[in-house]
Order: structure tokens, then sequence, then C-alpha cells
């Protein structure tokens, strides 16, 4: 199997729709709608960032958007005043779940978007009862919070010499 990550066109949204994640509660992660209404505010207002589509073979499998973070009042005050990429949506189609696939497609994105827009600290929402993601973040460096918003811990990565 061959797994690549391409940057969203138009012409992939209908498949971003039909990833098969009907056991993700959308208060784990955001629809695949919603995932595109941020890709398309993004574009609309010049944002850093990019829309991944993720493949295996010829299927769509995933979407990842990872972009320039818009400041909220509930950031850690760490991140305040300070540049940073919010990851705003991942989701993986769940019969490719578990086989090193999300990992590789996290890691692409970042080097991918600190090539274009340069290196910064990334932030993301883990809800609060979603331990799988909470693990999966914690194997790739990023680090649980105190702080949180809504019912999402913040978890924060911070740029190595690898990256």
């Amino acid at each position: 199997m061959k797994i690549r990550v391409d940057l969203l066109t138009p012409q992939q949204e209908d498949a971003i729709r039909a990833i098969h994640r009907e056991d993700i509660s959308e208060a784990f992660v955001d629809t695949a709608d919603t995932i595109l209404e941020l890709h398309h505010y993004g574009l609309e207002h010049g944002c850093l960032g990019h829309t991944f589509a993720i493949y295996a073979d010829d299927a769509c499998i995933g979407v990842l958007l990872l972009g320039e973070a818009i400041p909220w009042e509930t950031d850690p005050p760490e991140m305040r005043g300070v540049p940073f990429y919010r990851l705003m949506g991942f989701v993986l189609d769940k019969a490719y779940r578990g086989q090193g696939i999300g990992a590789y497609a996290l890691e692409e994105a970042i080097r991918w978007c600190y090539r274009d827009f340069g290196v910064r600290p990334i932030a993301l929402g883990v809800h609060k009862e979603n331990h799988g993601a909470a693990r999966f973040y914690l194997r790739h460096n990023f680090a649980k919070t105190e702080y949180m918003e809504g019912n999402d811990y913040y978890y924060l990565r911070y740029p190595t010499n690898k990256n």
C-alpha cells in the first residue's frame, strides 16, 4: 500500500466527505463539512497553512488541516502573542487507523507547513474523553496542558532540531 499526502484540491472535496468516520463523535473531531469550511475560510483570508488529502493507493482515506492560528481567548498563556499553527482537523477512515498512516500523515503535514511557511509551535485540542487521540499526540511530541477550550484540552508541540 502506497501512502501519500497531497494538498487538497476542490476535486477532492467529495472524497473527503465520503471518509468513513461514523465511529468518531463530532464532539471529538469536526465533520468533513466543517473542516472544509475552515479550509475555505483560510484560503479566502490568506491564512498560512494547508489542508491535506491523505491517500492509500488511489483511495482518499483522510484529511488534515494545519494552519496559522487565529488567536482565541482560551489559548494557553504561553501561546499569546506568539505565531503558531493550529491543527484544526485530522480524520482517517476507520479501516486505516492503527497502521502508522496517521503518524506518517501528521509528520508529513508538519514538514510541509514548516517548509512553506516557517517553523512555529503547534497547538491542537483533544476532547477530554478522546483517550486514543490523547495517546497518539503524546507519542508525537505534543504535551498536554491544563488549559481547555470547551471540553478540549490543549496539546502543544514545540519545534525540535529534527523538524
